[in-house]
C-alpha cells in the first residue's frame, strides 16, 4: 500500500466502532453503554489536552486570568469535567469521585441506569515532573428500578459490568474491559480518535519485576516482607526480579499488565487498611487485570470479592501475573496457618 492510500485508513478500529461491535452482539441492547462510554471517552480527550498544557498554562497564563480567576488545579478541574460529561450523558444515576466527599446522586430528569465511579486525576501530584498520570474508572448497572441509593455502588467489584483508565503519558492510552477481555487504544491526535492498538491484552503468567514504595518496608506485615525479600535474593537459582516503581498507579498497573510482574501496595503499621481507594482504583484495576489472565488480593481475599461498606474505603493490594500473586497468597496463607 502506498504511502498516500495510508494516509486515509478508515478502516480503523475506533474506540466508537469497537463499542458499537460490542453493542450488536446484544440485540436487546438499547446503546446507553455505548453512549455512556463515549461521555467519558470525550472526559479523557479533554484533560489529556489540559494534561499536555498544564506546564504552559501557568507559564504564559492560559488559565483564564482575564476574568481575575486563578488557575484551577487540574485535578479540580478534570472532576467537573466527568461530572459534566457523565451527568449530561442521560444514562447515570450515582457518581463516586475521588474529588467529592459525598456520592452525586443524579437528579431524576436525567437519570439513567448506571452508577460511574471514578478517580479523575490519579497520580496529579506528578504532574510537574512529567511522570504518567490517568484517570481512573469502573461502571455498575443499578440493581433494580427503585429510587437509587448508596447500596448500588457499595457492591463488590466482581460485580462491575465495565473498567478501564486512559493514561496521560508519552501517547494518550485508553484501556477498557467491558468483562470479555481487555483492549488498549491510543489516540490519534491528528485525528482526535482512539485507535485500537492493543487488541485483548494478556498477563504474562509470571513475571520479572516487582513494584512496591520500599521506603515503606519498616512498616510491612511479615508476608510482604518475606515476599520483596524473595524476589531480590530468591533462594532457587533464579534470576532476582527488577525493582520498577513510578508512583503512579496507572503507570505502574499498565506497565504490569503489558509487562508481567507484580504491583504491591500492602498495609502496614502506618497505614493499616493500604493506602489505595477500595471503588476507583482497587477494584477497576483488579478487574482489568483478572479480565487479562491475573490475579489480584488483598491479602485477606480476593480483591473482586471485597464488599465496601464506605464510598471511600481502603483496602491493601496485590496484583499481577498469576503465578506471582499465587506465591503472596501462599505466603499469607502460611502466615494464618502459624496463627
Amino acid at each position: 500500500m502506498d504511502h498516500a492510500a495510508d494516509a486515509y485508513r478508515t478502516d480503523l478500529m475506533t474506540i466508537t466502532r469497537f463499542v458499537l461491535n460490542e453493542q450488536s452482539k446484544y440485540p436487546e441492547s438499547r446503546g446507553d453503554f455505548s453512549i455512556l462510554l463515549s461521555h467519558i471517552v470525550l472526559g479523557c480527550k479533554f484533560v489529556c489536552s489540559c494534561v499536555n498544557k498544564a506546564g504552559l498554562a501557568k507559564l504564559i497564563g492560559l488559565a483564564g486570568e482575564t476574568n481575575g480567576e486563578e488557575q484551577k488545579k487540574l485535578d479540580v478541574l478534570s472532576n467537573e469535567v466527568f461530572v459534566k460529561a457523565l451527568v449530561s450523558s442521560s444514562r447515570t444515576c450515582i457518581l463516586v469521585s475521588e474529588e467529592d466527599e459525598e456520592a452525586i446522586f443524579v437528579e431524576s430528569s436525567k437519570r439513567g441506569r448506571y452508577c460511574v465511579v471514578f478517580d479523575p486525576l490519579d497520580g496529579s501530584s506528578n504532574i510537574d515532573c512529567g511522570v504518567s498520570i490517568g484517570t481512573i474508572f469502573g461502571i455498575y448497572l443499578m440493581k433494580d428500578g427503585g429510587e437509587p441509593t448508596l447500596a448500588d455502588v457499595l457492591q463488590p467489584g466482581r460485580n462491575m459490568i465495565a473498567a478501564g483508565y486512559c493514561m496521560y503519558g508519552s501517547s494518550c492510552t485508553f484501556v477498557l474491559s467491558t468483562g470479555t477481555g481487555v483492549n488498549g487504544f491510543t489516540l490519534d491526535p491528528s485525528l482526535g480518535e482512539f485507535i485500537l492498538t492493543h487488541p485483548d491484552i494478556k498477563i504474562p503468567k509470571k513475571g520479572k519485576i516487582y513494584s512496591v514504595n520500599e521506603g515503606n518496608a519498616k512498616n510491612w506485615d511479615g508476608p510482604t516482607a518475606k515476599y520483596v525479600e524473595k524476589c531480590k535474593f530468591p533462594k532457587d537459582g533464579s534470576s532476582p526480579k527488577s525493582l520498577r516503581y513510578i508512583g503512579s498507579m496507572v503507570a505502574d498497573v499498565h506497565r504490569t499488565l503489558l509487562y508481567g510482574g507484580v504491583f504491591l501496595y500492602p498495609a502496614d503499621k502506618k497505614s493499616p487498611n493500604g493506602k489505595l481507594r477500595v471503588l476507583y482504583e482497587v477494584f477497576p484495576m483488579s478487574f482489568l487485570i483478572e479480565q487479562a489472565g491475573g490475579q489480584s488480593f488483598t491479602g485477606k481475599e480476593r480483591a473482586l470479592d471485597l464488599v465496601p461498606k464506605k464510598i471511600h474505603e481502603r483496602s491493601p493490594i496485590f496484583l499481577g501475573s498469576y503465578d506471582d500473586v499465587e506465591e503472596i497468597i501462599a505466603l499469607y496463607a502460611a502466615e494464618e496457618k502459624k496463627e
